[in-house]
């Protein structure tokens, strides 16, 4: 499997070990995500660090991930590289999505 987890407080940190989160992968990771989600996770901080591309499938993954978070619960990205940041720039979901630089700083400041 190309996913790991770990819990570190209140959060779930959801770890993309990977360096394409594409097609070939975006139904699995999406699954992975819903099966944290269903688990009971609230916060979920998806580690994006290794990922040096992502296309429009694992964009959806994460977009049907925070679709499916209950009302009070936290979806957010870290250590985005370049190129996926990039991605989320340019179709605007950066917006939609909280992103952290790192996983660090997600822990802290959300």
């Amino acid at each position: 499997m190309s996913f790991g987890s770990r819990e570190d407080g209140r959060f779930t940190v959801a770890i993309v070990e990977d360096v394409r989160l594409d097609a070939s992968l975006a139904e699995a990771f999406k699954s992975f995500l819903f099966d944290s989600i269903e688990k009971g996770a609230v916060a979920i901080i998806v580690d994006l660090t290794n990922v040096k591309f992502m296309d429009s499938s694992g964009l959806g993954a994460l977009v049907a991930a925070l679709k499916k978070m209950p009302g009070n619960g936290q979806l957010i990205l870290a250590g985005a590289q370049p190129a996926v940041r990039d991605l989320f720039d340019l179709t605007s979901m950066d917006k939609l999505f909280s992103i952290a630089s790192t996983v660090d700083d997600a822990l802290v400041n959300y």
